[in-house]
């Protein structure tokens, strides 16, 4: 019998196949390499615009995107592939790179017996026929479409980083054998796989023993990616949200208008313009990475702490979004129900909640400007809101005094990141929004429940400046 779900499934991943054209069309996954002047900005811009419409497509799209810096440590790879993968084209077919319109990359790195724990890899790579040959096995395999694969196998020096194109030059398929698709609760349009090598052709990427380290020298982009895709995703179950609101009626008014509905709704709203800040702000560093060494301290803290916080917020989210539409935002055929099985993978993809937070430690403790280079930024608020100084001094603090282990990880990046959020509203929002979002998240006016602002004559305000159609 076939499944319920088959029908919808497929469905969504016809969709989803239309719309990564579109997205790749329009340089959703090239735009920061091809711009020399906020290309990382303008990008982060279009993928949170992009994720308000399509969310399954952002995997394929995030690691092309990801895969150049990869590439650098393998000139001969670069060479064929560059062009191919910052091409503004989709080109599903399974034939050779050189007679593409444009390319796609994908990664496989995890493994069932070490999941995030890369050491622990037991595919072995052999030397022959002027490449190398791998065998072994990989539990997460997103977006198995792609023409080529950054891949990570066991040489005697170490855990090594290859290059897996799918079509070789001669126009055969390298072995490369899905053993079967992950039935995912959300995600469905796209593909995530456990694959198989078995003599699969490949090319050495950079040092032998060191491919941990050159495969992850991607990870603070997608990561951006996470925390920005995050923030669109929230921002489209807010539209709905409100758009629902304004137009259903309840108790004699649009139900937007009912005091306990407006609170909720505005709290959604300032949570989402915080998110989007706080993401815009990583990309603004990510752009001057390599001329400025304060936003690269300053990034090599942030970006973790954004896309901890973002991907975790994301689901609480938009289950309060799903309220709003009561049992019918319940119903698959709603769009927002779709948004509730997706908000929780971006906190998975790219590193657990946990990992992000055993990131952000490391960089404070391996890179001690990284500690001045956050505060600092954050300093650029200091005087606009008694209650922001007063956290941003505890913050400092707390950064002092941080334990040597990673148990309490957690409470202090969570205030990294809400006081960075703080910071930005302060600088970037309206008066009223910002300070009801520093008095609700900083001055323990809020009971961490959207819906429990406190009083303000701009709760209204701040629902109507969100909202996509103004009344």
């Amino acid at each position: 019998m076939r499944s319920r779900a088959a029908g919808p499934a497929r469905l969504e991943a016809r969709v989803a196949r239309q719309r990564s054209s579109r997205a790749l069309g329009a340089g959703v996954h090239s735009a920061a390499w091809k711009h020399t002047q906020a290309g990382f900005s303008g990008r982060a811009v279009l993928f949170y615009l992009w994720n308000q419409l399509e969310q399954g497509t952002a995997c394929p799209v995030t690691m092309t995107f990801a895969s150049i810096p990869v590439m650098r440590h393998a000139p001969d790879i670069e060479r064929q592939w560059r062009a191919k993968v910052l091409a503004d084209a989709y080109d599903p077919r399974p034939i050779p790179v050189d007679e593409k319109t444009g390319a796609t990359i994908g990664m496989a790195m995890t493994e069932k017996q070490g999941g995030s724990d890369l050491r622990q890899v037991r595919t072995e790579a052999t030397r022959g026929d002027g490449a190398w040959r791998l065998e072994g096995h990989k539990w997460f395999c997103s977006a198995p479409m792609s023409d080529a694969f950054f891949t990570l196998a066991l040489l005697p020096e170490g855990v090594t980083c290859f290059f897996v194109p799918r079509s070789l030059d001669d126009g055969s398929r390298n072995p490369f054998l899905i053993q079967r698709l992950k039935d995912k609760c959300g995600n469905r349009s796209n593909a995530s796989s456990e694959i198989e090598y078995r003599d699969t052709w490949a090319l050495l990427v950079g040092e032998e023993g060191r491919g941990i380290r050159e495969i992850l020298s991607h990870a603070h982009l997608t990561r951006l990616d996470f925390a920005a895709g995050s923030a669109g995703l929230m921002r489209q179950a807010l539209t709905l949200a409100l758009s629902h609101a304004q137009s259903r009626g309840g108790f004699g008014r649009p139900m937007a208008e009912l005091p306990m509905q407006a609170n909720v709704l505005a709290d959604l709203a300032l949570e989402s313009e915080a998110a989007m800040l706080g993401a815009l702000r990583v990309a603004a560093a990510t752009d001057r990475l390599e001329s400025d060494e304060a936003e690269r301290l300053f990034a090599r803290v942030a970006t973790p702490t954004m896309k901890f916080w973002n991907g975790l917020r994301a689901p609480g989210f938009v289950y309060e979004c799903v309220q709003v539409h009561g049992g019918n935002g319940f119903v698959l055929e709603n769009p927002v129900a779709r948004l509730y099985r997706e908000a929780p993978l971006n906190s998975i993809w790219e590193g657990t909640s946990n990992m992000m937070c055993m990131d952000v430690l490391r960089a404070l403790q391996r890179e001690p400007g990284c500690r001045d280079a956050f505060l600092g930024e954050l300093g650029r608020a200091r005087g606009r809101h008694a209650v922001f100084d007063r956290a941003l001094d505890d913050l400092g603090a707390r950064l002092d005094a941080a334990p040597e282990g990673d148990g309490h990880a957690r409470s202090l990046v969570s205030r990294m990141a809400v006081v960075l959020q703080a910071g930005q509203m302060l600088e970037h929002s309206p008066q009223p929004v910002a300070d009801l979002y520093v008095r609700s998240r900083l001055g323990g006016e809020w009971m961490h429940v959207y819906g429990t602002l406190p009083d303000s004559a701009d709760i209204a305000a701040v629902v109507a400046r969100a909202a996509v159609v103004r009344h």
